[in-house]
């Protein structure tokens, strides 16, 4: 918006990043979602919101968890978006948040602007849906979701399948930079660690 660089040094393009070395594009592309205006505060809500609600829900404590998914989502739509004309995916995450969390959420009922009560499942739709009325192209939405889907299903669904099992293992380094070890029942606590603090012996009887 400063206008210190332009979207022309952002945007997705796979000859750049691997002929040219501009690898910031892979992650750049995923942080621009165009000049101030609807669209944009559009997505920074939706993007805040769900992000949000998933971190303080599903993925409560599971913080390593909630960033392989991050890097899982944004690994798969980079490599869809080398067979498709997309320059920026940053709305297609957000719709893979949305579908996420709205799946997650079967029950809970919806109100998109006053006009539409539906079911938490039908968000990502009638987001698509919306886009479309605005004159926007719905592939980016199409992406998301289909993206959401495949964590969906590898996360949640196929390892409840008779014979599946889970595909999705968040790396052991994440876990040990993002969560919090686990407390060592076997643990015997030092002196000034326990409550009171030190044992300082009981008082004898003088005489």
């Amino acid at each position: 918006q400063l206008e210190l660089i332009t979207p022309f040094q952002l945007y997705f393009n796979p000859e750049l990043i691997f002929k040219h070395f501009q690898v910031w594009r892979l992650i750049t592309n995923y942080l621009f979602f165009g000049p101030v205006g609807f669209n944009f505060l559009f997505n920074m809500i939706f993007l805040y919101r769900y992000c949000r609600m998933l971190e303080e829900g599903s993925f409560r404590g599971r913080t390593a968890d909630f960033v392989f998914m991050f890097l899982f989502g944004g690994l798969l739509m980079t490599l869809f978006g080398l067979f498709v004309n997309l320059v920026f995916l940053g709305q297609a995450f957000t719709i893979m948040l949305v579908y996420v969390w709205s799946r997650r959420n079967p029950y809970v009922r919806m109100n998109f602007f006053g006009l539409l009560i539906f079911q938490a499942p039908f968000l990502p739709w009638v987001l698509m849906g919306f886009s479309l009325l605005l004159g926007n192209s719905i592939i980016v939405d199409l992406l998301g979701i289909a993206v959401g889907h495949i964590y969906f299903f590898l996360e949640d669904v196929f390892p409840n399948q008779p014979g599946g099992g889970r595909l999705l293992r968040t790396p052991s380094v994440l876990k040990a930079i993002f969560d919090t070890p686990e407390d060592d029942p076997n643990y015997n606590p030092l002196p000034e660690e326990r409550p009171g603090g030190f044992a300082w012996g009981e008082g004898q009887r003088l005489g």
